[in-house]
C-alpha cells in the first residue's frame, strides 16, 4: 500500500492541477454571465469590475482529488466517514458561497448565511467531527458550532487583497498536515493536502494581472469550513494538555483579523457585519507596504505562528503555556499600532 506521505504528495499535487487549469474556465463563465466583482463602494480595493467564480474551481480542485483518492486506495478505517463529511458539509457552504456571489452587488443577507453554516456544522458534529476535550459532550458541541462557523467567516473577512486568504489557507493547511501529532485521523493529511493543492493552484490566476479572478465567498468560506473541520480531528495534546490551542495559532492571522476588525467597528458603534477598510492588511498597506509585500509578510507569519503551533504542542506544559502567553502579548502590541493608523 503506498504510504501517507506519498499519497498526500499525490492529493496535493492533483488538486493543484485541477484547479489551475480549471480557474481561466470559471473565469470566462463569470466574464459571460456578468457575475462580476465590481468597485462600487468605498470598501472595494481593486479598481476594475473582475470575475469572481474562482471558488468553483478551488472547490472542484478539492473534491476532484478526494473523488481520485477515494477510487484509487483502500482507506483505513474511519477514514471515508470522515471525508464525507467533509465534502457534504464543505458542498453546502460552497453552495451557500455560490449564492452569494450569485446575488452582487448586494450578496446574500448575514442571517440565512449564518443559518446554513451552522446547519453545514451540526453535520459535522453529527458524523462525529467535534471538539472533545471539553465535556460535558453539549457543551463541546457548542463549541464546535462557534469554533466552525467563526473560522469559515474569518478566511471570508480576510479576503480583501490579491492572494492574500488563498496563501494563509495553503500555509494553515499545510501547518495542519504537518504540525499534529502521528495520531491525528488520516482524514486530516489528505483532506489538508487538497486543501492546500486547491488553494496554491488558484493562486497564479489570482495574481495575474491580465486573467485575474477572485475566489468569491464560494472560495473563501468553503476554504474556512474546511480548514475548521480538519482541525477537528487532529490531536495535539499527547505531550501536554495546553497543545489542544495549537489549531488557534495554526489558523491565528485570519482570527486576529477577524477580532481586530470586530473589536474597531464596534468600538465606533458600528455592526461587525457591515464592512470597513479596518483590516490589518490595508493597514500596512497605508504604512508604506506594497500589497505583494503584505501578502508575503502574512504568510511568512503563518508559517511562524505553525512552527510555533508544532513547538507548543511538544514542550512542557509550563514552556507552552509561557509561549502562548508571549505571542497573546506580540498580538495584543501589533494590534494597538496598528489601530493606531489614520485610515483614509
Amino acid at each position: 500500500m503506498i504510504g501517507d506521505g506519498l499519497l498526500c504528495a499525490i492529493v496535493l499535487g492533483a488538486a493543484a492541477t485541477l484547479t489551475f487549469f480549471l480557474t481561466p474556465l470559471v473565469r470566462l463563465i463569470s466574464l459571460r454571465a456578468g457575475v462580476l466583482d465590481a468597485p462600487n463602494s468605498v470598501i472595494k480595493t481593486h479598481s476594475s469590475p473582475t470575475p469572481v467564480f474562482g471558488g468553483v474551481a478551488i472547490w472542484a480542485g478539492f473534491s476532484g482529488a478526494m473523488l481520485l483518492l477515494r477510487l484509487t486506495t483502500r482507506f483505513p478505517t474511519g477514514t471515508l466517514y470522515n471525508l464525507r463529511a467533509l465534502l457534504i458539509g464543505g458542498g453546502l457552504v460552497f453552495l451557500l458561497g455560490l449564492a452569494d456571489d450569485l446575488r452582487r452587488p448586494g450578496g446574500l443577507d448575514y442571517k440565512p448565511k449564518f443559518a446554513v453554516q451552522f446547519a453545514a456544522t451540526i453535520l459535522l458534529v453529527r458524523f462525529g467531527l467535534r471538539v472533545r476535550f471539553i465535556h460535558p459532550r453539549w457543551v463541546a458541541e457548542a463549541v464546535t458550532l462557534l469554533w466552525v462557523v467563526g473560522v469559515t467567516n474569518a478566511f471570508n473577512i480576510i479576503d480583501i487583497m490579491d492572494g492574500l486568504s488563498a496563501s494563509l489557507a495553503a500555509v494553515a493547511a499545510l501547518g495542519f498536515l504537518f504540525v499534529p501529532l502521528p495520531s491525528e485521523a488520516h482524514y486530516v493529511n489528505f483532506a489538508s493536502a487538497g486543501i492546500a493543492g486547491a488553494a496554491l493552484g488558484f493562486l497564479p490566476w489570482n495574481f495575474s494581472p491580465r486573467q485575474k479572478v477572485f475566489m468569491g465567498d464560494s472560495g473563501a468560506l468553503t476554504l474556512g469550513f474546511l480548514l475548521a473541520a480538519v482541525s477537528l480531528g487532529a490531536h495535539y495534546s499527547r505531550v501536554n494538555d495546553a497543545g489542544v490551542l495549537a489549531p488557534v495559532l495554526i489558523l491565528g492571522l485570519p482570527i486576529f483579523d477577524t477580532m481586530f476588525v470586530s473589536a474597531l467597528r464596534l468600538s465606533r458603534g458600528q455592526s461587525p457585519f457591515l464592512g470597513s477598510k479596518d483590516h490589518y492588511a490595508l493597514r500596512l498597506v497605508r504604512l508604506g507596504l506594497t500589497r505583494g509585500q503584505v501578502v508575503a509578510a502574512s504568510a511568512a507569519a503563518a508559517a511562524a505562528l505553525a512552527a510555533a503551533a508544532y513547538a507548543a504542542a511538544r514542550l512542557t506544559p509550563g514552556r507552552s503555556l509561557a509561549l502562548y502567553g508571549v505571542l497573546c502579548a506580540a498580538a495584543l502590541w501589533v494590534a494597538e499600532r496598528l489601530a493606531a493608523v489614520r485610515m483614509r
